[in-house]
């Protein structure tokens, strides 16, 4: 994140009317985030977006990891556990991808026509099920990623540099 290690003056912060209370990161503060907790911050931020389009709140998580899911499989076929070992290795281990979370976007993708599947061996001779990525998959990808960018965009815009958050 960045920034200051020294907590706000409780004049400065109208959120927090108890200093103690004011969140302290380190600066370089590397921790795993579940994709399961960015539902409520992604929910917030879809709420705040004011969206002309039905209310999607609730779906920034399943999209993301949607997105993520994807993305692993434009490197070509892999099964479940292989495509949340890409995912975290990819994010440098920031993002864990729960079982719980993976398996019903995997079907859910799948339901959509974006993936399909088929049996095969895995690495250790076992029966697992493969997923690539199909050509509407490729195309939703393209459109997400874009929704994704203006999304980040917009938040960067909001927040401003980062240099402004520490004075």
């Amino acid at each position: 994140m960045g920034g200051s290690d020294l907590a706000t003056p409780v004049s400065q912060s109208p959120f927090f009317p108890d200093p103690h209370l004011i969140p302290l990161q380190p600066p370089l503060c590397k921790k795993t985030i579940p994709l399961d907790d960015l539902l409520v911050y992604d929910s917030l931020v879809e709420t705040m977006a004011r969206k002309k389009s039905t209310d999607q709140r609730g779906e920034m998580l399943q999209g993301t990891l949607d997105m993520l899911v994807l993305k692993t499989l434009l490197l070509g076929p892999a099964h479940g556990h292989t495509i949340a070992h890409v995912i975290e290795k990819t994010s440098e281990d920031v993002l864990e991808v729960e079982h719980g979370s993976l398996y019903p976007a995997l079907h859910r993708l799948e339901d959509q026509g974006l993936i399909a599947s088929f049996w095969g061996s895995s690495e250790n001779n076992r029966k697992a099920r493969y997923y690539r990525v199909t050509h509407a998959g490729r195309k939703h990808l393209t459109r997400e990623r874009s929704r994704w960018d203006a999304l980040v965009q917009a938040i960067a815009r909001v927040l401003g540099p980062a240099a402004e958050v520490d004075s």
